[in-house]
């Protein structure tokens, strides 16, 4: 059902978006760090959602289909914020082209197999590629003037943040590699019916 809890936490990554978008735009130390803490929270619930419905068998086809979607989304704003105010160097766009493109390739290969009624197992570099791309992110959006604020101007988080957005890339072109060849290896197969979990 929506109401339940592990829905419900997904659905407030998908709230989240406009209020990250504003915090960002507003290009203040503060909004920086505002942005940073919305959009770190917002990603916990990500890890959140997913046990607390294995735990209270709260399991359902729509929170199946919230999931993904509602981190592409906070993943995308982020990503075109970022990019958009000028937060990202020249060099810091390439690993942030990276990672839209493999999250629209594998948004394509669930699609299809879908319709064959296969699903992509979440893998554990899969994991560790969310992990840094969300703590990449967070850091971007934090950035040099939140640091400047803290009186903590030392710490490089711009460098930082660009640094573990290309690690999450290099994750990325791996885990998109395997999760296109597991895809076609399903194209003119069988039809399968042992759905297993999306991958996210």
């Amino acid at each position: 059902m929506l109401t339940d809890l592990p829905n419900l936490l997904t659905l407030s990554r998908i709230a989240a978006i406009p209020l990250l978008v504003l915090l960002v735009a507003l290009r203040e130390p503060a909004s920086d760090l505002a942005a940073c803490i919305l959009f770190s929270a917002a990603a916990l619930t990500d890890y959140f959602d997913g046990r607390i419905a294995r735990e209270r068998r709260q399991l359902s086809d729509l929170g199946r289909m919230l999931d993904p979607i509602a981190d592409k989304l906070l993943v995308g704003a982020a990503l075109m914020m970022l990019a958009g105010e000028g937060r990202l160097t020249t060099t810091g766009l390439y690993p942030a082209v990276v990672i839209l493109l493999r999250e629209i390739l594998v948004s394509g290969l669930r699609e299809y197999l879908a319709t064959l009624r296969v699903g992509l197992p979440v893998t554990r570099l899969a994991k560790w590629k969310t992990g840094f791309q969300m703590g990449a992110l967070g850091t971007l959006l934090a950035g040099d003037s939140s640091a400047a604020a803290l009186h903590l101007s030392f710490l490089p988080v711009g460098l930082i943040g660009e640094t573990m957005l290309w690690v999450a890339a290099g994750l990325t072109l791996f885990t998109g590699w395997d999760y296109l060849m597991a895809g076609l290896r399903h194209v003119g197969g069988p039809v399968q019916t042992d759905a297993v979990r999306p991958q996210r």
